[in-house]
This record gives C-alpha cells, structure tokens and sequence, in this order.
C-alpha cells in the first residue's frame, strides 16, 4: 500500500509492504538513502500481538526535501517498483 501525506517544505510518503522481513525493509531504506535530497525512517511495528509471519517493521516513511528534483522522485518510485516486482508485495 501506498500513501503520501504534503507537509511543510517538504513531501512526505508512508510506504507499506504487508510481510516483508525487516532485513528486506533495511535494504530497501539504505537503497532509498543513496538518493539525493531522500531521508528514509523505518517505522517500527505497533502491534501488541506477537505474529511470528508478521514483520518487525510496519513501513517506511519516506521525507523528499523542499529541494528534492523530480529525478530523485522517478529513482525512488523505480526503486520500490522495484522491489515490489521482487519480493510480489
């Protein structure tokens, strides 16, 4: 699921991918932080129940600086089409 949010300055995106591992959600941030004017948080679980086929992270926010190109939000969106394209979420 895909959602995004306008805030100040800035452009900010909720990633979600429903049952990716938390190894899968560190290499997709680190991909994402190579791109300039990207800043990438893992968003942590905020389920009480323990679900052992459930991830450890709930997403990604994903903060696009008021400077950030339009090149950098193309490499982005490739960047998780890629991985949406690799692991089916």
């Amino acid at each position: 699921m895909l959602a995004g949010a306008i805030l100040t300055m800035e452009t900010r995106q909720k990633i979600e991918f429903a049952g990716l591992p938390l190894a899968v959600y560190r290499e997709i941030a680190a991909h994402l932080r190579q791109v300039d004017g990207v800043e990438v948080t893992l968003i942590p679980q905020s389920s009480k129940q323990f679900d052992y086929n459930q991830s450890q992270v709930e997403g990604l926010w994903i903060e696009y600086a008021g400077n950030s190109s339009s090149e950098s939000r193309k490499r982005v969106e490739q960047i998780l089409a890629y991985y949406q394209s690799r692991y089916g979420v």
